[in-house]
């Protein structure tokens, strides 16, 4: 079977390493064996135990040192470097591929760089992922995470937007776009609700909980236009509201190009919320094939009870992205406890049961009492 792989890029802060190391161990969980790789020269801070990690063959603090260059210089540098000495790395991934023994498929997730000029104007990580792919065939599927603070200010929810595109378009690969730290909306809403400047109301919109429009405007990306009002009062100063209205034409035309290639959607996302995770492995496992492989079919059985067991068809199906995270966050998460605690209540019952000693002498005495005192009679005949 074919190597499957996600790729997880987006800008420093989205949630990277966390996504990657709560994704494995959520694989992990439905029976899926999967390993992560570093692709960070500079991250040499991981939560999770790595298999592979470039920093063993290369690193952001040698480059500067040797070349001169800062940060954001040294790291293109060192993506250069390791692209052209790649294949030891390769042969790495290979022969770890190779000793796959848990599953039929390797299954593996790539924590790569926050530098987003990796994605957008230098092709590099394109490249060694398309290397990847023609040498060990891998089905690869790019998770591109967002922290759902953009989505606050209009600005940063644009900028998200073209910087998500332009990753679509120089990776050239499935792309899943992710709003991350989707249960933190709500505070952040909280937060600006009583500073935000709101121009005259638009057809369609929701002030009252502080965001202009609902959640699923944002993920769906439509209708920009009804945006650019909240562009140029975003903030409370005249020096930036002034440039904002004078380059008002220059954002109608950004609006116009997201919405001309119609590419452009958003799964939201909470690292701790099982149905959340759920969902997302599930357009997943589409975009790279493997809900179309065998290994749906034959190792993930857990996975299989997952799904079908869990409320995402039922429950996330029954209500909006919007209620579930702002509207009625807190009722929702109530639920979400109630099911853990009881979840937890059965395993540790279950736990107990296969634990008691088995006492055959007992449980033949205990039967035959009950039998005895249903019947009226004696077991045995004196």
């Amino acid at each position: 079977m074919p190597p499957y792989a996600q790729i997880v890029i987006g800008p420093p802060g989205s949630g990277k390493s966390t996504y990657c190391n709560g994704m494995n161990q959520f694989l992990s969980s439905i029976g899926r064996y999967s390993m992560i790789i570093n692709l960070d020269p500079a991250n040499d801070q991981l939560p999770y135990d790595v298999t592979i990690d470039i920093r063993d063959y290369i690193t952001l603090e040698e480059i500067m040192d040797e070349t001169n260059l800062g940060p954001n210089g040294g790291l293109v540098f060192a993506m250069q470097t390791f692209k052209e000495s790649i294949e030891e790395f390769i042969s790495e991934v290979r022969l770890l591929i190779k000793r796959n023994h848990k599953a039929e498929s390797a299954y593996l997730i790539f924590d790569c760089p926050g530098q987003v000029e990796l994605y957008t104007n230098n092709d590099i990580v394109s490249q060694i992922f398309r290397i990847l792919q023609k040498d060990l065939d891998f089905r690869l599927v790019v998770v591109s995470l967002t922290d759902s603070i953009n989505i606050m200010k209009p600005s940063s929810y644009i900028s998200s937007l073209l910087l998500a595109l332009r990753s679509m378009l120089q990776m050239d690969l499935p792309q899943i776009n992710v709003f991350s730290k989707i249960d933190l909306l709500k505070g952040y809403i909280e937060q600006e609700r009583y500073g935000r400047v709101k121009p005259p109301k638009e057809k369609g919109t929701t002030t009252d909980d502080g965001l202009p429009f609902s959640l699923e405007y944002y993920t769906q990306v439509q209708d920009l236009k009804y945006l650019l009002p909240y562009l140029e009062v975003e903030e409370n100063n005249t020096r930036t509201n002034f440039f904002k209205r004078k380059y008002y034409k220059l954002n109608e035309a950004i609006s116009d190009l997201i919405e001309d290639f119609s590419l452009l959607s958003f799964e939201v996302l909470s690292i701790e919320d099982k149905n959340s995770m759920i969902s997302l492995l599930a357009i997943i496992d589409r975009a790279n094939g493997y809900s179309m492989g065998s290994n749906e079919l034959g190792n993930d059985t857990i996975w299989e009870d997952a799904v079908r067991q869990s409320s995402v068809a039922n429950f996330l199906q029954d209500i909006n992205i919007h209620e579930r995270w702002v509207d009625e966050k807190e009722k929702y998460d109530e639920v979400e406890r109630i099911r853990r605690e009881k979840q937890f209540k059965e395993a540790t019952n279950n736990e107990e049961l296969l634990n008691q000693t088995i006492d055959p002498e007992k449980d033949w005495e205990d039967a035959l009492k009950k039998w005895e005192t249903s019947t009226g009679k004696p077991a045995f005949k004196v």
